[in-house]
């Protein structure tokens, strides 16, 4: 182990970068070290090769960034709750921008996804850095959206309705750096504002922080490992196949997203329209 080389290579100019000569299997402490100062700095890390790596030893990796999720409703892995199936053909195509489960007080640091099976072509997934996301917008942009809150809704039938408010530029708990942290699939409104302008200033921000300028494509081969910051990245699985695609995730639960201290919505003037959600994950047909 101690004599491997280590090779990292960056994959785009905006983030990500492939990791070569690492056994994700078998991790002393110096190497997740290694591994956890290069996901804070790539912000999405690709680990080709990882044939090896058992449900055991993917959970055990998940355990080292912290405590690791069983979702409430999507399928698992048989004899292993902590791991989640995303299956092409159950639902699993996730190709809308998102960032996962900002619908929860305590959205995932990161997550960890090994691809088994993927398709001769098709099927890459992109990622899209937020820390540049809002590095780029103008001073007195990012002046106006400092403070300001975003809630973050989840309708699904098995179990209903659930939010979230977070603050809509965070601050990075281990870099303390800033990034935007609003999502077209989940976000519905900024309650500090009157309901046009959050959606006028949502959809900027959605279609600001989707520019390809940010983001890496990543084409998978089975048997790669994706690591990636929830934190200060968005993501998207491009739905341009139609083979059998399955992948093995392991999600590290969060912590509670924090910013500057929030601006009191002004409901009086706003009309008083605190629950006035824009039409959020409409592709579920919830």
């Amino acid at each position: 182990m101690a004599n491997e080389e280590l090779v990292v290579r960056p994959v785009s100019g905006a983030l990500g970068a492939e990791v070569h000569g690492i056994d994700l299997s078998r991790l002393d402490d110096k190497r997740f070290a290694r591994i956890h100062e290069l996901m804070l700095r790539h912000l999405v890390l690709f680990f080709p090769g990882q044939a090896g790596l058992t449900p055991e030893a993917h959970v055990a990796l998940g355990r080292r960034f912290g405590e690791v999720e069983v979702h409430p409703f999507l399928p698992k892995l048989e004899g292993h709750p902590e791991i989640t199936l995303i299956e092409s053909d159950k639902g699993g195509k996730a190709d809308e921008w998102h960032i996962d489960v900002t619908f929860s007080p305590n959205p995932p640091v990161a997550s960890i996804l090994h691809l088994i099976t993927c398709p001769e072509a098709g099927g890459d997934t992109m990622w899209s850095n937020q820390y540049l996301a809002y590095e780029t917008l103008s001073a007195p942009f990012q002046e106006m959206l400092n403070g300001l809150t975003a809630v973050h809704v989840l309708k699904a039938p098995q179990v209903g309705e659930l939010s979230a408010e977070h603050p809509v530029v965070r601050v990075h708990p281990e870099t303390g750096r800033r990034s935007l942290y609003v999502t077209r699939m989940w976000t519905s409104h900024i309650p500090q504002l009157s309901r046009h302008e959050s959606d006028i200033v949502l959809q900027h921000l959605f279609d600001h922080s989707e520019s390809p300028r940010f983001a890496c494509r990543h084409r998978w081969d089975p048997h790669t490992v994706a690591l990636w910051d929830n934190r200060a990245t968005q993501h998207l699985a491009i739905n341009d196949y139609e083979e059998y695609r399955m992948g093995q995730r392991v999600t590290v639960l969060g912590d509670h997203p924090t910013g500057d201290t929030p601006r009191r919505p002004d409901y009086e003037r706003a009309g008083d329209e605190r629950y006035y959600p824009r039409r959020v994950n409409a592709r579920f047909g919830y």
